[in-house]
């Protein structure tokens, strides 16, 4: 048999008992951080469906978030092709990393030495960063918050200003101007009206890459 085939599929622990765990946004399939996890830890993450490792700093299992609200729910467990590394596929509610950034390699290293990353915007990390805040505006419902008030304006208020945006952006294309700022415009409202609706982005994500296969 070859040395990197696992056919069985089991989790191949190191001598200390773990298994070095890569987790990683399954909607924008950006890299978030490094862990490990024994076997308990595994088993807690299948069970529950939240991500947990282990803390070979504090020698004892955790799940993520538990101190920070932080937490990450997860989609999907894969298992590298020789058994001895996992992905976790997560949906993250808030920063990955314990610095506060949204992941925990946000630092290039090159000849000059390491300097903070500077991402390019990524239109799908950026709208699930964006219906994370509407979902919250939703529930707190803040004074003088614009989401908030779409929100008590209702349904109907918010698929007309839908409406309105989308008339926008025709106009702009036509006009060839300011069509990344109306476009803009309209996929905020579109993300106030599926929050409002209660229609999960991952849905529509879900039916996008069946339309694409």
């Amino acid at each position: 048999m070859n040395a990197h085939e696992n056919p069985t599929g089991e989790v191949r622990y190191d001598a200390n008992g773990l298994v070095p765990v890569v987790s990683q946004d399954a909607t924008t399939n950006e890299v978030l951080t490094l862990a490990y996890a024994n076997r308990e830890a595994v088993e807690k993450t299948l069970q529950t469906g939240e991500a947990h490792f282990y803390s070979r700093s504090r020698d004892e299992l955790w799940r993520k978030g538990e101190t920070s609200g932080n937490t990450q729910r997860v989609v999907e467990v894969r298992l590298d092709c020789d058994g001895d590394a996992l992905l976790y596929r997560v949906d993250p509610a808030g920063p990955a990393c314990h610095t506060g950034e949204r992941t925990c390699f946000f630092t290039s290293l090159s000849e000059d030495g390491a300097t903070p990353s500077e991402d390019q915007p990524h239109l799908g990390r950026t709208l699930t960063r964006l219906a994370g805040t509407i979902k919250e505006r939703h529930e707190e419902m803040p004074e003088g918050s614009y989401t908030a008030k779409l929100f008590g304006r209702g349904a109907g208020y918010i698929g007309q200003k839908v409406g309105e945006e989308a008339v926008e952006v025709v106009v702009a294309a036509l006009q060839d101007d300011r069509v990344a700022e109306e476009t803009a415009d309209l996929l905020y409202h579109l993300l106030v009206l599926l929050e409002e609706r209660d229609v999960p982005t991952e849905e529509v994500a879900r039916i996008l890459d069946e339309r694409h296969r």
